[in-house]
This record gives C-alpha cells, sequence and structure tokens, in this order.
C-alpha cells in the first residue's frame, strides 16, 4: 500500500484491531488488518498515523548500525555484548574459531574459504555458545515467572529476537542473541516465558513482565536500540476496529 511517500507492507489476519509497525533499521512499515476492515477504511488509518510513523523512521536512521561482515582480519565482532577483533588464519587444518584471548578471535580457514563458508562457520560458533547460555538462564527464569517450558531451542530468525508456542510451551530464541549482552538474552528469555502466561501484550503481561523483570524496558530499548539491533519490537501503534468504522 502506498499512502503520500510511504510504502506500507500489509496482512490480513483473523485479528480484532489494526496493528502497525515501524521497524528497525531501516523503519519498514507493516500494518496487520482484521480480515472483515475495507481497504479504505484502512489507508484512513495509515494517513492519521503519518506523521507519527515518520517520527519513528526518524529515530531509528539516527541508530548507529553495523555494516554486513565480511570475516577478514581486523573486523569487529561481538560475543555477548564484548566486541572482539578478528584475526584469520589461514591454514590447511580443520576449520576452527578459538576465543582464548580477551581481545581477539582466531578463525582458523583454509585459503580458499568463502564468505558464506566463514559466516556459516561463525553461526555454528555462535548457536554453540547460546544453546550453553539458553539452557542455564530458561531453568533459572523458569521459577521466576512460574512456569515451565518443555522445550528451547535456537534459529535464525529475519524479524524476532524471540517467539513461543504457547500451546506446546516452547520458545525460540534468535541465533542473533549470542551476540548481544546477557542481561538482553534474559529479557528476551523472560519476555517469551510470560507470554506462557498471557498471550498478549496487555497489561496484564506488562504486569508480570515487570514482577519478573524490573529492568524490561530499559534492556529491551537497548535490544532495538545498538549497533546490533535489526530486529522487532519497533515501535507499534495498536487501534480497535471499531474506531475506524466510526470515521
Amino acid at each position: 500500500m502506498r499512502v503520500s511517500s510511504l510504502t506500507i507492507e500489509t496482512i490480513r489476519k483473523d485479528i480484532k484491531n489494526i496493528h502497525l509497525g515501524v521497524y528497525p533499521p531501516n523503519g519498514r512499515i507493516r500494518m496487520a488488518l482484521p480480515l472483515r476492515i475495507s481497504d479504505d477504511s484502512a489507508r484512513l488509518f495509515a494517513i492519521s498515523k503519518i506523521s507519527w510513523i515518520k517520527k519513528q523512521q526518524k529515530i531509528f536512521s539516527k541508530h548507529q548500525r553495523q555494516t554486513p561482515r565480511k570475516y577478514v582480519t581486523g573486523e569487529t565482532h561481538y560475543l555477548f555484548g564484548k566486541a572482539y577483533r578478528l584475526n584469520v588464519i589461514k591454514s590447511n587444518e580443520p576449520s576452527k574459531i578459538v576465543t582464548k584471548r580477551k581481545t581477539h578471535i582466531d578463525l582458523y580457514i583454509k585459503k580458499s574459504s568463502t564468505i558464506l563458508q566463514r559466516r556459516n562457520l561463525f553461526e555454528k560458533f555462535y548457536r554453540k555458545e547460546l544453546e550453553i547460555i539458553l539452557l542455564k538462564s530458561v531453568k533459572k527464569w523458569e521459577k521466576k515467572v512460574g512456569v515451565k517450558v518443555k522445550e528451547s531451542r535456537i534459529r535464525k530468525m529475519k524479524t524476532k529476537w524471540g517467539t513461543c508456542n504457547i500451546k506446546d510451551k516452547r520458545i525460540w530464541l534468535n541465533l542473533e542473541l549470542a551476540k548481544q549482552p546477557f542481561h538482553c538474552i534474559d529479557y528476551v528469555i523472560v519476555h517469551e516465558l510470560v507470554h506462557l502466561k498471557e498471550r498478549k501484550h496487555n497489561d496484564r503481561f506488562i504486569e508480570l513482565l515487570a514482577t519478573a523483570y524490573p529492568r524490561w524496558q530499559e534492556h529491551k530499548d537497548e535490544l532495538n536500540q545498538g549497533i546490533l539491533s535489526h530486529f522487532e519490537w519497533g515501535c507499534q501503534s495498536n487501534t480497535k476496529l471499531k474506531n475506524i468504522m466510526e470515521n
């Protein structure tokens, strides 16, 4: 949908309210619409939010973002919030990543390796490191929130830091969280655990989240505003359908 100079991604769902979101890093706009709302009503709603949308996009445009990695010597790579300088060592030995030094990550790789192969090696490394933290943290926060998870896993996600299946009591964390500080990982875990008690992001959800994790807002902002932020929990505006239909 085009509104003024804005391109808005729209999707229709079996929901009651309109959900409008502006997401980092580039201010992408997405609007989820109830099935029964007309295109004209949806457009009117978007028009009424133009100022708000542009305000959020301006905020995101000021955030510093990390450029795509090429996995070469001298680059900065992050592990649990700490910056490391990459040192690429070309070798005929099996490829591996070593973090014994406090300030550097050593990447042992074959001379003929491609960027894709180096990236895949880093992803395997990040997955292994994050799995260790995930097991410990989930066990810790289950007791605090008062829920029990049947399964917790890690996967690559394009738009979310975490997600959950409430019915099956499963949670998933984004692989990219391996680059974030421990307290930000804890926040995402608690966020998903609270969803096992409350599906929606309503007042009850916020109350449960704040009780279990008082600094949730601070750490949420850190995730979304940091140099490594590419994901959701951007700015959202939800409006009840009846209000749109009345206009």
